[in-house]
């Protein structure tokens, strides 16, 4: 979560391009670790996913953000406030496309 952490500090100063490595790494680990079902990976998919939208890269960050959605979904039920979040996340990208 450390990396993370990081991540989203860098991202939130527009350092993006120092983020987007540290995010990537921290999915791995947790990719590993934990499980591609765990709510934690889908924690980092999420936040890849905005990273990755902020960035234009928006072809990247549309599966990541479906695939966080279905991670939360599965293990922690539709009202869940990650799951919630998540789902906004993707309606509002969803919304900004043309």
């Amino acid at each position: 979560m450390r990396l993370n952490n990081l991540a989203g500090l860098l991202q939130a100063t527009g350092r993006n391009a120092e983020a987007e490595p540290l995010y990537r790494e921290a999915l791995e680990i947790d990719r590993n670790t934990l499980g591609e079902a765990h709510p934690d990976y889908a924690i980092l998919l999420n936040n890849l996913a905005g990273l990755l939208q902020a960035t234009g890269r928006d072809a990247e960050a549309e599966p990541l953000y479906r695939e966080a959605l279905a991670v939360f979904e599965q293990a922690l039920g539709a009202d869940h406030p990650n799951t919630k979040t998540t789902a906004e996340n993707l309606e509002i990208f969803l919304a900004s496309r043309p």
